[in-house]
């Protein structure tokens, strides 16, 4: 049988094949307006030495590290990954993302997936976590649906320090779905008040970042029980899941839902993905989480065994029942993950997180004797937000020139913050390379 017609014959055995004379017809059901009419403009075709000199010169255009000094997190952090990582992940009994339905044959992606819940509800401190979100973003606007179906509540309240690109995917989640919004100040400190919650009577949740998108570390007790009076459940969003080595775990500060973005956990960045969405929550209120939920048990010989537990997207039951629509598996950027947090161990991801505090703490410190004054007070972890003068621009643009991006200018995302940069640094970036761009900027 052939499958890609390479002559007009083919094309007309094709339509004849399926009852159609001609491709318009074929098409006919697709509206006028949403056709292409013009021809596509694409290059001649390259063979494969002149496309891989095509992918050199694009990527010759891109500035990363460690021959570019990046100076930026803000969601995606740059960290050093055990060789064993790799290895494991690339294993062809792991490559792929095929949903593991048939656990007789599929024992081994099971597990590892089990695994994974298991280091990522101990990281979260939470009571069970699945395996199966897009990302970051996605996986906060899943949770805010979900509290919305645990508390039938009509409205989330959602910090303004989250993230900003999650608060759009949020929108996009929730409007259809008719789901009030309310957008909650950050104060002079960085951080999210409890008191900006206010009337929390109506609120299915309250959503924060810790660490937030300035880097700066939340009260989360405090908002945890302003939500839990007013019978809400509190969310605690995460972009840099390394934080919890060091500071106190979002279910121990009172979540009920911690869910963010994985990629630190052995993912590189590769370009802006993959990414991987971290979910966890409490035991009782498993019936409402989405994704896929991998349990332990026995066979009929007794013997250790792993399947899907629990399943809640509509292919898998009646439609109007499913939780969630999310169908990716996840499971190999999952593995990843479980791999490097196996690797490090709890004293590894400890020892690691306070090497990344220590770096923004000491980048913070130069800066400040430089006279670089810093936007908030709050703790800060990996992150943190630095003010300069408007002349700091012509600096800024001279630095990306030699491949150095001084921070992130946050003006884009939140207009009153002019002249404010955001600062990222972790393991990675060498100490030398941080009084460089003190002296930099000095200059």
């Amino acid at each position: 049988m052939r499958y890609l017609p390479h002559t007009t014959e083919d094309v007309a055995e094709m339509l004849a094949a399926v009852g159609a004379g001609s491709l318009e017809e074929l098409f006919a059901a697709i509206p006028p307006e949403c056709r292409r009419r013009a021809e596509m403009r694409l290059p001649e075709p390259l063979t494969e030495w002149e496309l891989d000199a095509h992918i050199d010169r694009l990527a010759g255009r891109m500035a990363t590290a460690p021959e570019a000094k990046v100076f930026v997190g803000a969601g995606s952090y740059d960290h050093h990954i055990p060789a064993a990582v790799g290895f494991l992940a690339s294993r062809s009994e792991f490559v792929t993302s095929y949903t593991p339905y048939q656990p007789e044959v599929s024992q081994g992606t099971l597990q590892a997936v089990f695994e994974y819940q298991t280091l990522t509800a101990r990281l979260l401190g939470l009571e069970v976590a699945n395996a199966s979100m897009y990302d970051g973003a996605s996986a906060l606007a899943e949770a805010l649906l979900m509290a919305v179906r645990v508390t039938r509540r009509p409205r989330v309240a959602l910090a303004r320090a989250v993230h900003p690109l999650y608060r759009r995917v949020v929108e996009t989640y929730l409007a259809p779905a008719g789901v009030e919004v309310r957008e909650l100040a950050f104060g002079p400190t960085g951080a999210t008040g409890a008191a900006a919650i206010g009337d929390a009577a109506e609120l299915a949740a309250v959503a924060v970042q810790s660490p937030n998108f300035f880097g700066c570390i939340e009260d989360l007790p405090a908002i945890a029980q302003t939500a839990h009076a007013a019978g809400a459940l509190c969310v605690a969003a995460f972009s840099e899941p390394l934080a919890f080595g060091l500071f106190k775990s979002p279910g121990r500060l009172g979540a009920d839902i911690a869910c963010g973005e994985g990629q630190s956990m052995g993912i590189p960045r590769s370009f802006g993905g993959p990414g991987l969405g971290m979910f966890a929550t409490r035991m009782q209120h498993v019936r409402h989480m989405p994704g896929r939920l991998v349990g332990e048990t026995t066979d009929v010989e007794g013997r250790r065994g792993f399947v899907l537990t629990l399943a809640t997207r509509e292919q898998h039951i009646r439609r109007e029942k499913a939780t969630s629509n999310i169908c990716t598996n996840n499971s190999l950027c999952a593995l990843t993950a479980a791999a490097f947090m196996a690797c490090l161990g709890g004293s590894g991801l400890r020892e690691l997180a306070r090497l990344n505090y220590d770096r923004s703490e000491y980048l913070k410190a130069r800066l400040r004797q430089a006279g670089v004054g810093l936007a908030f007070d709050a703790p800060t972890f990996n992150e943190f937000t630095a003010v300069f003068p408007p002349r700091f621009r012509d600096t800024y643009r001279r630095l990306l020139d030699r491949n150095i991006m001084a921070g992130l200018p946050l003006e884009p995302y939140y207009p009153e913050l002019a002249d404010h940069y955001l600062f990222g640094v972790t393991e990675t970036m060498p100490r030398e390379d941080m009084d460089a761009l003190v002296r930099e900027v000095q200059s």
